[in-house]
């Protein structure tokens, strides 16, 4: 098992857990502060302020901050959370490759890698190159004990236990815990999460932060979806919400009602039959117009070929009568479309636009944004991150165990 440990500050007391673990959200909410402006935002009394500052402070998470100049007395000094105090390791796993990441308490990414892999390769080989991977990584970064590892990957994670579930594209994953591998090389909290839930989370944490409704669009190799709602990833009863890409799709512009396509989770009609990468590699291929790959695509499109631009736009019209549903019944504030195929930018952008614009209730689209991920891959790592950090940071039994090591 490799060493999650370093000499540091004292730990926590644990009668002083519960109100640090309070304290931790006001900064992690707010930033810098002073003792002062710290009561005034909660009401606890001076000493409460004190003591629990103390405890955060005395365990290395809180560090002075510059001084406030005003008014009489002494200056007031100011403190703010220290995110180099311990470090996060993450894993975005995909179909085709993983993304690994050593990121601090803020989400700042300090070391990472890519790894090609094939998820069908199956759970003992991909998780391996991941936690090889990061290991490596851990060792970059050596001094902060590791608080956590966060890793997502390309199919339904069941919430209450972790495991993978009847995935269409994961081969032998079904009913594989991926945290129970983890604990075996770093033993630390572990989050699994959906890789678009992971996504949607991150472009919340990072590019949309005072939004509290979020609609996410992973549109790659297949589509998917990740909702934010009230500020927080909605996983639904089992942990499949969102999954948008296996919805019943309406058929195409010119494309004939039936046959509908078969879809990679055996069903026809689904939504990323019609618009998924490799559904218009196929479309593509059975019309002349061989592409081989989602790579191809974008480069026919940005060599501006007619026949690849059309179908991108077509994708993006079905895409968009999907989305308009999802518009209406979740009344979202913005929609992120991220994924490879987001790529095409405007020409899958336009699309999706004109038919939520068309189809969802005019109160859902008043004010609605729909934009491309400003994140360049990094949605799920930096998800992931906020994810773990959020776990280990508002539980007082975790917070206990991190501090100590």
């Amino acid at each position: 098992m490799t060493d999650t440990t370093h000499a540091g500050p004292p730990p926590l007391d644990p009668a002083t857990a519960a109100g640090a673990v309070a304290l931790l959200q006001v900064f992690r909410s707010s930033g810098s502060l002073t003792r002062a402006e710290v009561g005034e935002r909660t009401g606890w009394a001076r000493v409460t302020v004190n003591s629990r500052m103390d405890a955060l402070a005395d365990c290395g998470l809180l560090v002075e901050d510059g001084t406030v100049v005003g008014g009489r007395g002494r200056p007031a000094t100011r403190f703010r959370l220290d995110p180099t105090r311990a470090v996060l390791l993450v894993a975005d796993i995909g179909a085709s490759g993983m993304r690994l990441a050593v990121c601090d308490l803020a989400g700042v990414v300090l070391r990472r890698a890519e790894v090609p892999c094939a998820i069908a390769d199956g759970p003992a080989t991909v998780l391996g190159l991941a936690l090889e991977g990061l290991a490596r990584l851990r060792d970059a970064v050596p001094g902060p004990p590791v608080w956590g590892v966060g890793l997502s990957v390309p199919g339904p994670v069941e919430a209450a236990t972790g495991r993978v579930v009847s995935p269409p594209i994961m081969t032998g994953w079904d009913g594989v815990a991926p945290a129970d591998t983890v604990r075996q090389w770093f033993d630390v909290p572990v989050l699994v999460e959906n890789d678009v839930n992971a996504m949607a989370a991150g472009e919340r944490a990072q590019c949309h932060p005072d939004v509290d409704d979020l609609l996410f669009l992973k549109v790659g190799t297949g589509v998917g979806s990740g909702v934010v709602s009230n500020g927080r990833v909605v996983r639904g009863a089992q942990g499949s919400a969102g999954d948008i890409g296996h919805t019943w799709a309406d058929t195409p512009d010119g494309t004939p009602a039936e046959p509908r396509p078969l879809c990679r989770c055996g069903k026809t009609g689904c939504l990323e039959a019609y618009a998924s990468g490799w559904a218009l590699v196929d479309q593509l291929a059975a019309a002349g117009h061989p592409v081989g790959s989602v790579d191809g695509l974008l480069t026919a499109v940005r060599a501006g070929e007619r026949y690849a631009v059309a179908a991108v736009r077509e994708a993006g019209r079905v895409l968009g009568a999907g989305v308009a549903q999802a518009v209406s019944m979740l009344n979202p504030s913005v929609v992120v479309v991220g994924g490879q195929l987001a790529e095409a930018d405007e020409h899958l952008l336009a699309g999706i636009r004109e038919r939520v614009a068309a189809r969802s209730l005019p109160l859902a689209t008043r004010d609605l944004q729909i934009v491309r991920s400003k994140l360049d891959g990094d949605a799920g790592v930096l998800g992931l991150a906020a994810g773990i950090a959020e776990r280990v940071m508002s539980d007082p039994d975790v917070l206990l165990a991190a501090v100590a090591r």
